[in-house]
């Protein structure tokens, strides 16, 4: 039986990044991984509730979320189960995930608004596993949600100028003009140096729009720059 992978490969990013900082940031315990397994599980679930919504290979797709979701509530309850107050975060996300659902029947998963939604549920891993480790909430782990999101809704704006919008000079001018405040509106949420982090987008952003590069390559590029972030923002939380 061939294993059904959510085909949005930069999404495994949004994923890892945000909840690593946010073990940096609050400390490794236990709990993390219940919360992690169970947080892999939902995201492998999300893809086929979506394609559902399209009406597509109905039973194969209720099937894989089927197959998704029993570990995904089984592990996240675990790790609720020693931290109850993570059920508002997740009861929280719940409005941003029927947002998906929408533009997934609308056939219009691509729409940006559907990104930055995606992209603050993904920035909510962060958040989760700061308050996991931490015990609490506090600035900290707002500080790791905030600059994630910053980070990857440039990643959006990026990925969509070189391929999907790449005809569309308003579209370019958009990601130019968020490229351009990227930095600062970093530093107005707090990061300090790790500024560093976010200067390489706001480069390719403006040096690399209008070249022909593969798509494969763009991937690879997007990789190298959330490693940048990931390492200038986990340094930068390892020595707070």
């Amino acid at each position: 039986m061939k294993v059904l992978i959510p085909k949005q490969h930069g999404a495994w990013a949004m994923l890892v990044i945000p909840f690593f900082l946010g073990m940096i940031g609050g400390g490794a315990h236990v709990r993390h991984i219940p919360l992690f397994i169970g947080w892999f599980f939902l995201y492998l679930a999300a893809f086929p509730l979506t394609m559902m919504v399209k009406k597509k290979k109905t039973a194969f797709y209720q099937k894989w979320a089927l197959i998704y979701s029993v570990p995904a509530v089984l592990f996240l309850l675990a790790a609720v189960w020693t931290l109850p107050a993570l059920v508002w975060l997740g009861l929280s996300l719940v409005p941003l995930f029927l947002v998906n659902l929408y533009y997934a029947k609308e056939n219009n998963d691509r729409a940006l608004i559907n990104d930055i939604a995606a992209i603050i549920v993904f920035a909510a891993g962060g958040l989760a596993a700061y308050w996991a480790g931490d015990g609490r909430l506090d600035g900290w782990g707002w500080f790791i949600f905030i600059q994630s999101i910053l980070f990857f809704v440039g990643s959006a704006f990026y990925v969509k100028s070189m391929i999907r919008e790449k005809k569309n000079k308003r579209f370019q001018y958009y990601s130019w003009s968020y490229h351009l405040i990227l930095p600062f509106l970093s530093l107005a949420f707090g990061a300090g140096w790790a500024i560093i982090g976010f200067i390489p987008s706001s480069l390719r952003a403006w040096l690399l729009y209008g070249r022909k590069l593969p798509v494969k390559k763009i991937g690879i590029f997007e990789l190298l720059n959330a490693c940048c972030f990931m390492l200038a923002m986990g340094v930068f939380l390892l020595n707070i």
